[in-house]
């Protein structure tokens, strides 16, 4: 594969992942984790995939690419960026939010299976000894 059609592929791949990026920020945002787009298992082969491209990606082919192809690379990766960035923080929130209300109604059941804590003695004992020896005195 020559350096162009390496460079077209990189920027075909970081566009389609925009794309589900871009509609899982939709889906965030409007409440429904459970149906997020990049946890479909072509999404994922589709991440790899991307992510084995740009390991072995050299930044000079973009360096030796037409400016019209290196524009559009420089814009899509940009992009790719800023969206990724988005994602990360909105699935951080709902990540912080679904675990403090897992934390919150953990303590409320503990709080509600504790035993009830009264002034009075605990049932069940006894006055304690003081361990003084008291003497008494037959006449």
């Amino acid at each position: 594969m020559n350096d162009p059609d390496r460079l077209e592929r990189m920027i075909a791949l970081a566009e389609r992942l925009v794309t589900v990026l871009e509609s899982d920020i939709v889906v965030l945002k409007s409440g429904n984790p459970g149906a997020l787009q990049s946890a479909d298992p072509e999404v994922q082969k589709l991440t790899a995939l991307y992510g084995r491209e740009a390991h072995n990606f050299d930044i000079r082919i973009a360096q030796a690419a037409p400016p019209p192809l290196r524009t559009r690379f420089m814009a899509i990766t940009a992009k790719f960026r800023e969206v990724l960035h988005l994602h990360t923080r909105l699935l951080a929130r709902v990540k912080n939010a679904s675990e403090g209300m897992i934390k919150a109604i953990a303590e409320e059941v503990n709080r509600m299976n504790a035993p009830i804590r009264t002034y009075g003695p605990r049932p069940g004992y006894g006055n304690q000894p003081s361990g003084a020896m008291v003497f008494n005195k037959v006449v």
